[in-house]
């Protein structure tokens, strides 16, 4: 972060009042109006803009219901209720992971919501509200490989991919030093390269991998244990200065994962992925 000195903050403070409508002795929070305004906004519109990757079940991906391509998930589950707790409804948007939370910045969606983890690197550009779900990391190989890959240090020299944008490119980077990081856009690419032995190894979240595994017999899980991090748990990103959407969304969040909805939705999107794939 900059420093700012304080005459620049003043001037700063000085152009976002006239861009309000003047500095007629208005003395509130300015990023707290903005706040205010944005939940007020989305109340208003009767709409929640939430952009997301739909290439990751269980969380959000493509199947066909009722004969129509549709993107269902644990994360859309959880954006849907969001969405009825507030009284508007949600408007999915479909796109590149790398391109999310750049879409969140540009103001292109209210939310994003796509198994991203909530890094310190992200939390300088945006807000997050409370973890809703904790995933163990683990690595796909191709089952011919199952004798030789049996510890990271098998894998020094050998690629290994990690969804561009992502919480695992960090994994790989900290924890398979010696290995090649190759970043992918999509994770079906990567299940794809893995197949062809072009990738020998993937890094990706317990319950993806369960479900590609099944989907791909000659795949498997790796016997290689990798560290887990608070890092690697899933929030909901918000636009930076989000305080009453944050507090708000921690509540339904919380309601939610009290009750036990969320380890619901994984499940049932789990099993709902297993079906697709058959």
């Amino acid at each position: 972060m900059k420093k700012i000195t304080g005459l620049v903050m003043a001037a700063v403070a000085l152009l976002t009042l006239a861009a309000c409508g003047g500095g007629n002795d208005k003395t509130a929070d300015s990023s707290a109006e903005k706040t205010t305004d944005q939940l007020a906004a989305i109340k208003d519109a009767g709409v929640l803009k939430v952009a997301t990757s739909a290439d990751y079940a269980p969380f959000e991906f493509h199947t066909m219901v009722d004969g129509k391509d549709k993107v269902v998930g644990a994360d859309i589950d959880l954006v849907n209720e969001i969405a009825k707790e507030l009284g508007v409804k949600a408007e999915i948007s479909d796109m590149s992971f790398n391109t999310v939370l750049a879409s969140l910045k540009e103001g292109k969606s209210d939310i994003a919501i796509s198994a991203i983890s909530a890094t310190a690197e992200r939390k300088e550009q945006f807000d997050f509200t409370d973890n809703y779900y904790n995933p163990p990391q683990v690595m796909i190989i191709n089952k011919k490989n199952q004798g030789t890959f049996t510890s990271l240090a098998a894998l020094k020299n050998k690629n290994v991919g990690a969804q561009k944008g992502s919480i695992q490119e960090d994994i790989v980077k900290t924890q398979i030093k010696d290995a090649k990081l190759v970043s992918i856009e999509k994770v079906p690419n990567m299940v794809v390269e893995v197949n062809s032995g072009s990738l020998d190894a993937m890094v990706v979240e317990k319950t993806i991998a369960e479900s590609y595994v099944q989907q791909n017999p000659e795949l498997m899980i790796a016997d290689i244990d990798l560290e887990p991090s608070e890092d690697e748990a899933f929030a909901i990103a918000l636009p930076k200065g989000s305080d009453e959407l944050q507090t708000e969304l921690n509540k339904i969040i919380k309601k939610l994962s009290d009750e036990g909805k969320i380890d619901e939705y994984v499940q049932t999107n789990h099993e709902l992925a297993e079906k697709s794939a058959e």
